[in-house]
């Protein structure tokens, strides 16, 4: 995700410095000159909805998300504006003494209880994702963005670029270490490549509440329970 992350801020800088050497914005200047969180950041806390008691998840999951919008207001109404962007998104998923097993050959995807055995003391999935946010906007203070009411709902559609699982410390069922190691697998063949989200922000000023939940199926058919991803945080937006 560091390496995603790291190549979408140096695309983003080499178009912007490109558009300024050569003096031609990217759109109008009237869209440029309009303030419209044209740069967001969201870190939330992550659930998997309707899964089993088999899945057993623990700890503070967590979402990280970083988008680039476009931001193009009603010529008829400055508040309302759609946002349009492109950005990266991850899930980090921690489980309890359950460890996925996501390289393994069966159709399912197995969750096996490592309770009294071998373990790691701390397991989690990792999901990254290349990511087009939708947003239907309305902003109180068109001028100034710090001192604006903002609510937003929308849609994202993601595209899967890695899958991971992670495990650090290996204990026994007594929970004590007996080898200090991470262990990270590869492998997205349990997962759908796509995914579809709705999206809801309300907040004032460069902070908002955002709430995302997952529309499409995060695990492919047959391989998984119909789990659904819901993320709850704080965006900090502004430009």
């Amino acid at each position: 995700m560091k390496k995603i992350f790291f190549a979408f801020c140096v695309t983003m800088m080499s178009v912007y410095c490109t558009q300024a050497q050569q003096q031609r914005p990217l759109y109008p200047k009237s869209l440029m000159n309009q303030p419209g969180d044209h740069f967001m950041i969201q870190f939330g806390s992550l659930t998997w909805l309707d899964k089993p008691d088999s899945i057993r998840t623990a700890g503070f999951s967590r979402s990280f998300n970083a988008y680039f919008m476009f931001n193009f207001p009603f010529k008829s109404n400055p508040h309302f504006s759609v946002g349009l962007g492109l950005g990266v998104g991850s899930d980090n998923m921690f489980f309890g003494k359950t460890q996925p097993v996501i390289n393994g050959n069966s159709a399912a995807l197995a969750f096996p209880d490592k309770s009294n055995t071998t373990h790691f003391k701390s397991f989690k999935l990792v999901t990254s994702y290349i990511e087009a946010p939708v947003e239907l906007r309305y902003m109180s203070n068109t001028n100034n963005i710090n001192k604006a009411f903002k609510v937003s709902v929308g849609l994202k559609a993601g595209l899967l670029v890695s899958a991971h699982t992670k495990g650090t410390t290996q204990q026994n069922a007594a929970n004590q270490t007996i080898n200090d190691y991470t262990e990270k697998i590869k492998s997205s063949r349990y997962f759908n490549s796509t995914r579809f989200s709705g999206t809801f922000r309300i907040g004032y000023g460069l902070f908002s509440i955002f709430s995302t939940y997952q529309l499409s199926q995060f695990f492919k058919e047959g391989a998984g329970a119909d789990v659904r991803p819901l993320t709850v945080g704080l965006t900090l937006s502004g430009l």
